[in-house]
């Protein structure tokens, strides 16, 4: 992730981007809601007054000299079309969603406070849509303590309404049509064809996650008896409310009901996710859609809360809460290492599962030089996909030096001098993507290999490929670091040694990846023990941009590469994160939970002593 997509946390303000005066033109059918009715089907919890908008938080008063809640005016012209229906999470496909720029708590809108900010358009960076406004600190705490008080009753919920809950939310999803996939577009410079197939992906991923809800096996089931017989039994239990922040690369795989979300519901713990500012329509839109798979599934209402920030201070105070029992984060290191920092600081420090950067070595061996155009077309495209935004670009690729690794190199700059720039996802992306090349470039001994075409509009930077030599590299730290964005740095070595000595010195990697053959077979053996301390991935063959979801993906790694180097967040070993073993000692049959007992009534997964058995 870029070092400066979140500086220093998701959703930090941007001094430089414009502030509309007066306010932009609205999207035609961007009508806020009145803010004081709750989503469909949410009532408030017994005993707690709506959130109307226009009076403090139950509990909470304002600050002193901070005017109440009024809830803000539309821009002009925003008002709702006549016989326009309430929102339910399924706006036409054919028709631009309705949004209002207000935080959703527990299913009920609630209007920010401060100053307003708009969504901005990635390929020009104008502003557009509806006015955000942060939320309160009163609001990041009513939306912790909605979690909070439905956390037990969400967790007691029989699997198969879980499930049900997680396919119903890839239901609404789908339900927006090609209205989200338009919207996320304008907000990221991402093209559509890309999006639809993220959204494929978001809801597989959903539907993956009931399926395991449904199986059992998350549970980890355990019947044991002690060395003097005693009865012992184990299941994991959910840890409780999440806090989920967004990524400005993936605005649906990994934002509102991205990987991090739908492996804590499928967990049973609720959710609280602080939205990304780099595509605010993109994330109200999906959480109304989540928030309609709530209520049309009879969840508690606390299960599902998304707050708009674009300062740190929303996050902050989200991860700050002693309500919130762990965090997972996807961006910048800078980012990550700040929540990091706030999580252990609190009386109970809780986890922060936080993928940061990554440079993705890629290794090429003799082998597999044989065939320099093929290999090295391949290598162009999986760099610049996406305009090089993916955590998994490859953005080290390790060369020998040699005729072979030349013919390579020049192949290598055929292509990249045929490719152009796409915009980038934010225009302070595309700033900072500029800035790094010039710093890797700076460096004394590194030499420009090729460079493309600009792309079209102001934040379209052209990809680069730039090279040195092993010794180059290991001197200058400015180049371990990460360029996010399309630009690859290709190092030569001479030999076995001094190829292990560079995989040595590396950091924690998301990936690395292994080009040979048969013939190289003696030294990948000699490699392979390294890249599996580097790196959570490891690929014989292939580019790493392109996760799969699949039980047995590994989307981690060491340090900094993520901070739970143990865990994932993709797959369903990801649901692990937020699941803690409860062990029971010698309690009678009737008392244990259901996947405990002795007839097994939910029918799933466990261990008998050393012996696996399936669920029926």
């Amino acid at each position: 992730m870029n070092p400066t997509e979140n500086p220093p946390l998701p959703g930090d303000p941007h001094p430089d981007r414009p502030t509309p005066s007066p306010a932009p033109a609205p999207l035609t059918g961007h009508a806020p809601l009145t803010g004081n009715a709750p989503l469909p089907g949410h009532a408030p919890p017994a005993g707690t007054a709506p959130l109307t908008g226009k009076a403090p938080l139950p509990g909470h008063a304002p600050p002193a000299g901070t005017a109440p809640l009024t809830g803000d005016a539309p821009p002009p012209g925003n008002a709702p079309p006549p016989g326009h229906a309430p929102l339910t999470g399924h706006a036409p496909p054919t028709e631009p969603l309705p949004l209002t720029g207000h935080s959703l708590l527990a299913g009920r809108e609630v209007p920010g406070t401060g100053d307003a900010w708009y969504a901005v358009a990635a390929a020009t960076g104008e502003p557009f849509g509806p006015p955000h406004r942060d939320a309160s600190t009163e609001q990041v705490a009513e939306a912790a303590r909605l979690a909070a008080a439905d956390a037990r009753a969400f967790r007691a919920l029989p699997p198969e309404r879980r499930a049900a809950f997680l396919d119903a939310c890839a239901e609404e999803i789908e339900a927006l049509g090609d209205a989200l996939t338009a919207l996320a577009a304008r907000e990221t410079g991402l093209p559509p064809t890309r999006l639809t197939g993220e959204r494929t992906r978001t809801c597989g991923q959903l539907r993956l996650f009931a399926d395991l809800v449904r199986s059992g096996s998350a549970l980890g089931a355990r019947i044991d008896s002690g060395p003097s017989g005693t009865d012992v039994r184990l299941r994991r239990v959910p840890l409780g409310p999440v806090a989920v922040f967004g990524a400005s690369n993936f605005p649906l795989a990994f934002s509102v009901a991205g990987g991090d979300t739908a492996s804590a519901l499928a967990a049973g713990c609720p959710v609280v996710v602080k939205a990304h500012p780099a595509h605010p329509g993109t994330g109200e839109a999906v959480a109304r859609a989540v928030s309609a798979a709530a209520a049309r599934t009879g969840m508690p209402a606390g299960v599902f809360s998304l707050l708009v920030g674009r300062g740190h201070d929303v996050g902050l105070a989200l991860v700050g809460d002693p309500r919130i029992a762990a965090v997972g984060f996807t961006g910048s290191r800078s980012g990550g290492l700040a929540l990091i920092a706030a999580g252990r600081s609190r009386p109970v420090p809780v986890p922060v599962h936080a993928e940061m950067s990554a440079i993705n070595p890629v290794i090429m061996l003799d082998g597999a030089l044989a065939e320099p155009e093929a290999a090295a077309d391949a290598y162009v495209a999986s760099l610049t996909a996406g305009a090089g935004q993916f955590c998994t670009n490859p953005g080290l690729l390790l060369l020998p030096a040699g005729p072979a690794g030349d013919a390579f190199l020049s192949a290598a700059a055929r292509a990249v001098k045929a490719a152009a720039g796409n915009v980038m996802l934010t225009p302070d992306i595309a700033r900072a993507y500029t800035e790094g090349v010039r710093r890797w470039e700076g460096v004394p001994g590194v030499r420009e290999v090729a460079r493309g075409a600009a792309g079209a509009g102001p934040y379209a930077p052209a990809p680069v490929v730039l090279a040195c030599d092993a010794a180059t590299y290991t001197a200058h730290e400015d180049l371990s670091g990460e360029v996010f964005g399309a630009a690859g740095l290709v190092v030569r070595w001479s030999d076995s040694n001094e190829l292990l000595r560079l995989l040595v010195e590396l950091e924690g990697q998301l990936t690395a990846t292994l080009h040979a053959t048969d013939a190289d077979r003696p030294t990948a053996l000699e490699l392979l023990p390294v890249l599996e301390e580097r790196a959570g991935r490891v690929l014989w063959g292939g580019w790493p941009t392109g996760v799969e979801v699949c039980h047995a993906m590994v989307h981690g790694g060491p340090w900094p590469a993520t901070s739970s180097p143990g865990a994932t967040s993709v797959g369903t070993l990801a649901v692990e994160r937020w699941l803690r073993p409860v062990c029971y000692q010698s309690f009678p049959d009737a008392l244990l939970p259901s996947e405990l007992r002795d007839g097994n009534p939910l029918g799933v997964p466990r261990q008998t002593g050393a012996v696996l058995t399936a669920g029926s």
